[in-house]
């Protein structure tokens, strides 16, 4: 028997394989009836804004890399507008503002790879 842990749009599964038979059977995998929580990322470095962080997160949805930065510092958005945009398994997955606001610092630049629910950005209502 092994123990493996996959994740799988953010969601953490521990699965258990047996051998299979000696007549080649394949494994059975057992999945857990409820996944668990993912655990969270650390924010990125060192924040774009110069240190300036809004009352509002914006967090990545799922892992990827940074495709491209919608918004900019101080800009008006509305609720979903994009900020940011990932990219992941070759679809880009725009990051919208979840309520109007202004954006108060974008804390991630343009390549770099985040895990879900990483902060990409703040905003101020």
């Amino acid at each position: 028997m092994k123990n493996y842990t996959i994740t799988v749009n953010g969601n953490v599964y521990d699965v258990v394989v047996e051998e299979g038979a000696s007549t080649g059977a394949p494994a059975a995998v057992k999945a857990p009836a409820a996944p668990k929580a993912a655990p969270k990322a650390a924010p990125a470095a060192a924040p774009s804004a110069g240190g300036a962080s809004g009352s509002v997160k914006i967090e990545a949805g799922a892992a990827g890399k940074v495709f491209k930065i919608e918004a900019k510092v101080g800009q008006a958005v509305k609720a979903g507008d994009a900020v940011v945009v990932l990219e992941a398994m070759k679809m880009e997955i725009p990051v919208v503002a979840p309520k109007d606001g202004t954006v108060a610092s974008i804390d991630v630049t343009v390549g770099d790879a985040v895990e879900a629910g990483a902060l990409l950005a703040t905003m101020n209502e």
